[in-house]
């Protein structure tokens, strides 16, 4: 049986987390605590105080995924001290769980983004050479049908096309994410960021909806490692970014990252205003999981 193998991406620092709680907030203390200490994909949102990253891996294990990379930072130990704390093959409820160590280079304050994240996270299993995986985020809960879809994709590469309609954000926070622009057969030609209004109404024209990435992909090892090495750093942003690795993927072979679509909901963790409205998506689907 074919063990399906998926990289989660936790080793970011987030300042938005960071910020001061709003003054009109009933957050509780411990929450709070949590969104300054430790990773995103810690803070106890789930019922009995559960991390949000369980809610993530119970839906990788029942789509399939056995073998897990968690992209760490540096100084949060709070993940492995939680999952296990050997650098590879820790037992979690079906799972093996490793590590990967995002360095923080010399001179630098923060890591430098989610491909050079992945980079870490792939040159730390080489066994995974000739094999496909899944990435994605630790601090967004992706469905056990989109998890689903790219572990049986048949591409090269894929990505979920997700519907911004269906997103249960603010209008100002949903134009910050990627869209995507398809060919006729539906692979990615480019994600691009905040395109003209113009082409938003072109795209809703030809393909019936807006569709945006929200960072999970399907990537063939050996395709991605190269494009890796050499993904640019963002001009503003100053961090090597696996959207524009995906970018350079699609480019460089042509109808290889197929956009497949969906119409659904992804709870997010970005600041300490969305946990509330984590814990009731959790409390309303996720109240019993037997993980």
């Amino acid at each position: 049986m074919n063990k399906g193998k998926l990289v989660i991406l936790a080793g970011g620092i987030s300042s938005r987390m960071r910020q001061p709680v709003d003054e009109k907030s009933n957050l509780e203390e411990r929450l709070i605590r949590d969104a300054d200490e430790k990773s995103k994909s810690m803070i106890g949102v789930g019922k009995d105080y559960r991390p949000f990253l369980d809610y993530l891996l119970f839906n990788a294990r029942e789509s399939g995924y056995r073998d897990i990379i968690l992209v760490v930072g540096e100084e949060d130990y709070s993940i492995r001290n939680y999952y296990g704390e050997k650098e590879n093959c820790n037992e979690y409820k079906g799972l093996l769980i490793s590590y990967a160590v995002q360095r923080i280079p010399v001179g630098k304050n923060k890591p430098m983004g989610t491909a050079d994240a992945l980079l870490y996270g792939l040159k730390s299993k080489l066994i995974w050479r000739g094999h496909k995986f899944t990435v994605c985020n630790s601090d967004n809960l992706y469905s056990r049908e989109a998890l689903t879809l790219m572990l049986n994709s048949e591409f090269h590469g894929a990505l979920i096309d997700y519907d911004r309609d269906a997103l249960e954000f603010g209008s100002s926070r949903i134009e910050n994410f990627a869209v995507t622009i398809k060919n006729e057969r539906g692979f990615l030609i480019e994600l691009i960021e905040k395109p003209a209004l113009k082409q938003i109404a072109e795209l809703k024209r030809k393909n019936g909806y807006i569709g945006v990435s929200m960072n999970i992909f399907s990537l063939e090892y050996d395709l991605i490692l190269p494009i890796l090495e050499k993904t640019p750093m963002h001009p503003e942003r100053h961090e090597k970014e696996l959207p524009e690795a995906v970018n350079i993927l699609a480019k460089e072979y042509n109808s290889s990252v197929f956009a497949y679509p969906l119409a659904e909901h992804v709870p997010d963790l970005t600041s300490k205003a969305d946990i509330i409205d984590v814990k009731k998506f959790l409390n309303k689907y996720y109240s019993d999981i037997p993980f």
